[in-house]
């Protein structure tokens, strides 16, 4: 942090306030800015925080008076040319991609070590927290065995990577770790590591930071301003780098009303998703006003803000006020803490929910609450929302529509037919449609009271009339904290959620990240003998193809108690609001309506979810209590890690070969043959899957030649700390289609990671796995390229999507648009993203696989230029078209000149 003497730039703003107990605390004061700055209360509550650490962290170096000047100066229909550096006040991550960024931070310490210098000075500079939540897998359930089964399996599955966090925990000063077993990464986040005001120097700051999930918006909802990066931005900032984006617009979000009688906030949160989507908010903060926004509990507020990536958002903010605080105190902060974060917030004039009119925004949208309407999303994305009334009729057309019209290409005949399967010694009909998976699961929901509390009424009052989940239905709660377990014990309704089968499996994210396990065999052969379209319905925020289960087709989102309900009605075609949900006691059916919780119900029980006391004592078993398992868990010791042989951990490539003076950057790419051309929403599942590894897959095959058997492969995930699967795993997804093959004969595409060898010579024409392909690509010294559509890169901000095209030879990627994330990620690799202008496509081309590509940067590489896209057909013409570079900042220049932002942070690490 900038220092607080006269030497600062804006000494002047540096002011005083008092707590309630009295205790004088410095802060730089943005009213004190203001007087110079006309306008600046009208500037939305989000940017205002942003340009606190701007001022604060202003050093004339990295942080100037310009940007404070050019951010204070904010205009909201501006030109977004200016580039922030935000410096955070922390970092937060989760186990999937904390261990390869801590496996980077090791080889770091590898570089070094070996060019003479101190490895200490390899160190996050700001706090780092890591929460084990990702490792878990719902291998049993159904039972209240399942949590402890479930955990053992984890711990003997993950054991080299636990004792790799160990060891980092004793190695950096500022490393810490949650183990496994305390819940979400963006629950705990909220609950436990948010501190609301940080105090260092005598100076009090704002509450700020990055997360290497893309769901950190979550914290969003108690003020907090925070986002998810890639694990490559976030070591960046935990290493002293801002975190640098370009000057947003900010979209002012009004909500109105309240919600009707019966109505989630799942449902809210799935129609503002869907509204947002259509506005195209893409990089752009979302600001939450107006008096159906004041009137939200506070875990409505997180829901909301945590499903930002689904509705393309940086953040989906809401601003502090007395909701926040009650928050605070129902979670067991102290009083001193709370104290300083209300008396801060309101001496800078951010307390409170701004009302319509006082705050200018770039656009505002506005929702009346009383509209919102029970609904699920899907079958393949979270914005494609269907009320409840309309999804029986949805999947019926969709089951007999072409896959381009988001279908499944069915003959409409065979949704009536039973297709006899033996399970658990009975034989069972299982039909298209089917709800496989049923999972209270993810961030979004587990962490909200009403709707927790809503499906454990649902749950007692189905039990009480006699309804039973159907046998084909694997069940799941995995709470995002164990305060939910406690809260749903006090309020008596685990044992009808347990009897349901909603037993308590997991505290992780489980099922919406491809973690549900698998499914009885004898279901996957009937699945795939008759190319069944069933279907998962989980509480989640992601439903991409293949990212809950291989075989299973349509995912569709949905609140807790609907979940639950769709669990004992067996099947999506079931219209819940005019059939049965089943047939309960002396054969009577029961409506969905007869056991649906109403909102009274629901509030009563609510006391039992805000107990500070129960917060304190759960929270401090993180240092006190952590577990048998993590206690009996052995890392190494020493400041520089040993790597020792393992299929989980390996010293990552990115630093052979290093050397202090960055390689001379060249000009573009030449040359290159075309790796693959892809169609629109290309996700980072499909580029970097999460999932099972198949046994036949280049990850599966390498996996074998080691030892491992196919019952010990765990998941892409669990693997990402070594390079040689992941870079195995890149585009090897089960569902991506590369357009370049030809079509097939009945005219679908085929799916899987597949090309078309393109070189002269024995092999050309042929059909080999995209990471056969690349090997064959760079012996023979040939860069590759990809080509993309709309919305390249959605999805999770998965580091190794970008570090997999990196270490496949891939030099660049062009595309139509790309998702925030990803864009910045393929950058700080060193890979080139490039963006069609107006109508251009590789369709539009007639781009066909066998072209020569050529991209040519002119004479200096500056953000956000025209460059010439280069084709050279097979027969001979050629074609140049203009292209738009998508490096957008002046950094995101000097990263890609010194082949990515990790070598550029460790020259200057090694430099200072």
């Amino acid at each position: 942090m900038a220092s607080s003497s006269s030497a600062h730039p804006f000494a002047h703003t540096l002011k005083s306030f008092k707590t309630a107990s009295g205790k004088s605390l410095k802060y730089f004061s943005l009213p004190a800015l203001a007087k110079n700055q006309p306008g600046l209360q009208r500037l939305p509550v989000s940017l205002r925080i942003v340009l606190e650490s701007v001022l604060r962290n202003c050093d004339g170096q990295k942080v100037t008076p310009e940007h404070v000047a050019q951010l204070a100066g904010w205009k909201p229909q501006a030109e977004r040319t200016d580039e922030i550096p935000f410096v955070v006040a922390r970092v937060v991550l989760q186990d999937f991609t904390g261990v390869p960024l801590l496996a980077d931070l090791a080889a770091m310490r590898n570089v070094a070590e070996g060019l003479g210098r101190n490895p200490k000075r390899i160190e996050p500079l700001v706090p780092v927290d890591l929460v084990v939540d990702h490792s878990v897998m719902i291998d049993h359930y159904g039972d209240k065995k399942a949590l402890d089964l479930n955990m053992k399996i984890e711990f003997e599955r993950n054991a080299e990577r636990y004792e790799f966090m160990k060891w980092g925990m004793q190695a950096f000063d500022t490393f810490g770790v949650v183990p496994p077993g305390f819940g979400i990464v963006h629950q705990v986040n909220l609950e436990y590591l948010a501190r609301g005001v940080h105090v260092k120097d005598g100076v009090a700051y704002p509450d700020t930071l990055v997360g290497t999930d893309s769901h950190t918006t979550m914290i969003n909802g108690i003020g907090v301003v925070g986002w998810g990066v890639g694990g490559i931005e976030a070591e960046a900032g935990m290493l002293g780098q801002p975190v640098y984006f370009l000057t947003p617009d900010v979209v002012g979000f009004e909500l109105s009303g309240q919600l009707r009688e019966g109505v989630t906030a799942t449902d809210l949160v799935l129609t503002i998703t869907e509204i947002l989507r259509k506005e195209k908010v893409v990089g752009k903060f979302v600001e939450f006003f107006g008096e159906g926004t004041a009137s939200l509990a506070l875990p409505d507020r997180a829901t909301i803000a945590n499903m930002a990536p689904e509705y393309g958002a940086t953040m989906g903010f809401f601003p502090v006020d007395d909701k926040t605080i009650a928050y605070f105190k129902g979670t067991g902060r102290t009083k001193a803490e709370i104290d300083a974060f209300e008396a801060y917030f309101k001496a800078q004039k951010l307390f409170g929910v701004p009302k319509a009119g006082e705050i200018d925004y770039t656009k505002v949208v506005k929702l009346d609450l009383g509209t919102v309407a029970p609904s699920l999303a899907g079958p393949k994305r979270p914005q494609d929302r269907i009320e409840i009334t309309h999804l029986s009729r949805t999947f019926t057309e969709l089951f007999s529509k072409p896959v381009t019209e988001n279908g499944f290409n069915q003959p409409a005949d065979k949704l009536s037919e039973v297709y006899p399967t033996a399970l658990g010694g009975k034989t069972v009909g299982i039909r298209n449609g089917d709800v496989l998976i049923a999972a209270i699961t993810s961030c979004t929901n587990t962490s909200n009271p009403s709707v927790l509390l809503a499906a454990g009424l649902l749950a007692k009052k189905a039990v009480k009339a006699g309804l039973t989940v159907q046998p084909h239905v694997k069940t799941s709660l995995a709470p995002g904290s164990r305060i939910v377990t406690e809260y749903l014990k006090k309020a008596g309704l685990l044992p009808y959620l347990e009897q349901l089968g909603f037993a308590v499996a997991a505290y992780g994210c489980t099922t919406c990240i491809g973690n549900a396990g698998d499914l009885a065999p004898e279901l996957n052969q009937t699945i795939t003998d008759n190319d069944l379209v069933c279907a998962a319905v989980l509480s989640g925020n992601r439903n991409f193809e293949a990212r809950i289960h291989p075989n299973l087709k349509a995912n569709f989102l949905a609140s807790p108690p609907l979940v639950v309900a769709y669990a004992i009605a067996g099947n999506v075609t079931k219209d819940l609001m005019t059939e049965p949900v089943g047939i309960g006691k002396k054969g009577q059916p029961v409506y969905l309506g007869d056991i649906w919780p109403s909102s009274d119900e629901i509030y009563a029980l609510l006391k039992y979810a805000m107990n500070g006391k129960a917060f304190k004592e759960n929270y401090a078993k993180v240092k006190t209590k952590p577990g048998k398992l993590w206690e009996a868990t052995k890392g190494v010791s020493g400041q520089v890690y040993n790597w020792p042989t393992s299929t989980y951990i390996a010293k990552p490539p990115f630093f052979d070969r290093f050397e202090m003076q960055p390689p001379a950057a060249g000009l573009g790419v030449k040359g290159a043959r075309i790796m693959a051309l892809f169609g629109d929403s290309i996700t980072t599942d499909h580029i970097s899957p999460a999932g099972s590894i198949k046994e036949s897959s280049p990850a599966g095959q390498y996996l074998n030649a080691h030892g491992v058997q196919k019952a010990d492969f765990n998941s892409y995930g669990s693997r990402r700390g070594n390079h040689e699967v992941m870079m195995r795993g890149t585009f090897a997804n089960v569902r991506i289609k590369n357009l370049m093959l030809p079509p097939q004969a009945d005219g679908s595409r085929e799916e899987g990671g597949l090309t078309l060898f393109q070189l002269d010579g024995a092999q050309k024409g042929e059909k080999l796995y995209i990471y056969d392909a690349a090997m064959k690509y760079m012996d023979a010294g040939v860069p590759t390229v990809i080509f993309g559509g709309e919305e390249y890169g959605t999805g999770s901000s998965r580091d190794w999507a970008a570090k997999g095209t990196q270490l496949l030879g891939i030099q660049a990627v062009v595309a139509r648009s790309f998702e925030r994330i990803h864009r910045s990620n393929l950058v700080g690799m060193g890979v080139l993203p490039l963006q069609f202008k107006s109508s251009d496509s590789w369709e539009s081309l007639g781009l066909k696989g066998d072209e020569v590509i050529s991209i040519d940067l002119g004479t200096e590489i500056k953000p956000q230029a025209d460059a010439q896209l280069i084709i050279e057909r097979a027969d001979g013409s050629r074609q140049t078209v203009t292209v738009l570079l998508r490096i957008d900042t002046p950094i995101e220049v000097a990263y890609y000149q010194h082949g990515g932002i990790l070598p550029f942070v460790l020259r200057q690490l090694l430099a200072a």
